[in-house]
């Protein structure tokens, strides 16, 4: 963009859920409008929005209608058929592209992306159907793990398979053999843990990363985010250099996620990405200088982009439907260094997404002490123990 959008204009979004929300009350603050295509009348991002406009993502009718009504158009999530948005692109600008949302959104044209950037990640092969299955079963290591190309998110779209012997019984079981759907066979990899890191890049090429996270899983669904990453500056350094290549490989005009494995040894390997602002990215609204949300939504309007400083440790902790009955217990005795932030989601399910609660202290572990306190969520498991204590001996090594 030659000049940055003016404030007044209207943006709109693709996708009503909680990081369209977020999206929407940081551009408030720079004077834009918004207007939010969802299937779910009063959706999240829908609340807060100047009007919503109630289709299903693969309507051209109400896309069509959202792109009248727009200045300028922007998508949350990635499980869109990247042809709406092709279409859209010939209506009016969307910064984000059709090719970024299909390339993130397929598991085998994100690894190509990721191995032309140069950045290591995990051995992999790709096919479609039982002659493909049967050859990647010769070329992997096991244990490994099979990933449908499009549509897994949460562990969705996932199956461990312990070994060669037991691969085709797994294949059945799946259901992949019936269909030609693309997937991805990769060797599951001993990590020490998992890492993050958020990338913004805008048109004319600058780029900008936050602090990496650290993140703990349970049940295949973030649960906390500890940031600054508990580990050594170099390999927080060596994170932010990959999800830079990445962004400049992809061209990137918005913000991206770069999920990463980091083993015992120091290597970094990338995982996977997603073309929007990510859960382990929320600390930042409350911890940074600059949040992810106002970086995403100041690359796509062609503002300058600022260095994001981290102004004190944070811990994310995810509020799950089956958490909601103890947080509304613990609300009135909350600390005052927790931030809380709840999405306005209408009915509470298990492993659904209703909230988060952001802990802000002068390091991580009095942060994660602060969550602790609150008896919101299961204490940690054996293996999450044994998580921190080899991150301990990593951050010394």
């Amino acid at each position: 963009m030659n000049t940055p959008l003016q404030p007044g204009n209207t943006i709109g979004v693709l996708g009503g859920g909680q990081l369209g929300r977020m999206l929407i009350l940081e551009g408030r603050k720079m004077g834009y409008r918004f207007v939010v295509l969802d299937p779910a009348s009063n959706s999240p991002a829908g609340q807060v929005a100047d009007e919503q406009i109630i289709g299903a993502y693969d309507d051209c009718s109400k896309a069509r209608e959202l792109a009248r009504k727009s200045d300028l158009i922007i998508y949350e999530f990635e499980n869109i058929d990247p042809l709406i948005v092709e279409g859209l692109e010939k209506e009016k600008p969307v910064p984000q592209g059709s090719k970024l949302l299909a390339t993130t959104r397929h598991r085998k044209l994100e690894k190509e992306a990721l191995v032309k950037a140069e950045v290591p990640v995990a051995p992999f092969v790709a096919g479609s159907g039982s002659r493909d299955f049967q050859n990647a079963c010769e070329q992997i290591h096991f244990p490994a793990i099979l990933k449908t190309a499009t549509g897994g998110y949460d562990g969705k779209g996932q199956w461990r398979i312990a070994s060669r012997e037991i691969a085709i019984d797994i294949w059945q079981e799946t259901g992949l053999g019936t269909t030609e759907q693309t997937w991805i066979l990769e060797e599951e990899i001993p990590f020490v843990a998992e890492l993050s890191v958020m990338v913004a890049r805008n048109d004319i090429g600058e780029t900008r990363t936050f602090e990496p996270t650290l993140n703990i899983h349970r049940n295949h669904i973030l649960h906390l985010s500890l940031a600054p990453a508990p580990v050594e500056v170099s390999l927080r350094e060596k994170a932010q250099k990959l999800a830079t290549q990445i962004a400049e490989q992809l061209q990137l005009v918005g913000i991206l996620g770069v999920e990463m494995f980091l083993l015992e040894n120091g290597e970094i390997l990338v995982n996977e990405l997603a073309p929007r602002p990510h859960n382990s990215g929320h600390y930042t609204y409350d911890a940074c200088t600059t949040s992810q949300f106002e970086m995403m939504l100041r690359a796509v309007t062609g503002h300058p982009l600022p260095e994001p400083t981290v102004k004190t440790a944070a811990v994310m902790g995810n509020l799950l439907g089956e958490h909601q009955e103890n947080f509304l217990a613990a609300l009135p005795n909350l600390s005052p260094h927790i931030k809380i932030h709840w999405y306005g989601k209408n009915e509470a399910k298990q492993g659904r997404k209703m909230g988060h609660l952001t802990a802000l202290a002068p390091t991580v572990e009095e942060a994660l002490h602060l969550l602790d306190q609150t008896a919101i969520w299961e204490p940690y498991t054996n293996i999450e123990k044994q998580m921190m204590d080899l991150l301990k001996g990593v951050q010394n090594s």
